[in-house]
């Protein structure tokens, strides 16, 4: 299951100036994944996110969705990819239904297939009743799962994460990481940046923590503590450990 490498990073370096962001990353991840993404501060998680997604253009290297070149063919790796901001953006004046009818458009997805799949979402995150609501009336958690339902809807093979968690009550939580581990179950790949390290040790099967540009580690949690030399199995004293070791 883990053979095939969806993700890669070839080399990729970013520049911001004389400011090195991402220095000479390599870095792969194969189906049925959920790969943790990890970082103080500053590291490197946003500007590396922003490359894989093709938001940015990296100064250097290559990046690759698929086998396909981001940067050589653009629309189609963005159309097996779905991007979960840690700030939601969607447009005030739509409705719940309109955001999630404009994704399937930009998608090419007929709205009529994706029918089923929608009212699901909408009903796991409590959301059926405010389809009809403009955003402008939605808290930031009913926000944040309504980006959460536009990632999936499309039936992406990758969804790319920062700080899923965000503004989301314990009902949401426990939901979207039901919806994370049912989408790597089915062979989909999960690439998530958190700084909320109880998920990301429940969630992850592997996890590489990045820090002044640079991977400091990789591996599961019990192979991160390994390398820390930590008696700990908790990622947090881990990735502590690890992080103050670069200092």
């Amino acid at each position: 299951m883990y053979n095939d490498r969806v993700i890669r990073f070839e080399n990729v370096r970013k520049n911001y100036g004389e400011v090195i962001a991402v220095k000479n990353l390599n870095l792969s991840v194969g189906k049925g994944i959920c790969f943790g993404f990890l970082g103080p501060n500053g590291a490197g998680k946003t500007t590396t996110i922003k490359m894989l997604t093709g938001l940015l253009i990296p100064t250097s290297g290559k990046v690759f969705i698929n086998g396909i070149d981001i940067q050589e063919k653009p629309e189609e790796a963005k159309k097996i990819l779905g991007f979960i901001p840690d700030k939601p953006f969607i447009y005030d004046k739509l409705t719940g239904k309109e955001f999630l009818n404009l994704m399937l458009d930009i998608y090419e997805v007929s709205r009529q297939k994706a029918e089923p799949f929608r009212k699901e979402l909408l009903g796991i995150f409590l959301l059926s009743g405010w389809q009809d609501e403009l955003v402008e009336n939605y808290s930031h958690g009913m926000k944040q799962k309504l980006v959460i339902t536009g990632a999936l809807i499309h039936n992406p093979k990758i969804i790319v994460v920062d700080e899923p968690m965000v503004g989301l009550d314990p009902h949401g939580h426990k939901v979207v990481k039901a919806l994370f581990k049912t989408f790597c179950e089915k062979g989909n790949t999960i690439f998530m940046s958190t700084h909320t390290l109880g998920v990301a040790q429940e969630l992850c099967h592997k996890i590489s923590i990045i820090e002044k540009g640079k991977i400091i580690a990789t591996g599961t949690v019990k192979e991160l503590g390994s390398q820390a030399r930590s008696d700990s199995d908790k990622l947090e004293s881990i990735f502590l450990k690890l992080t103050e070791a670069v200092e």
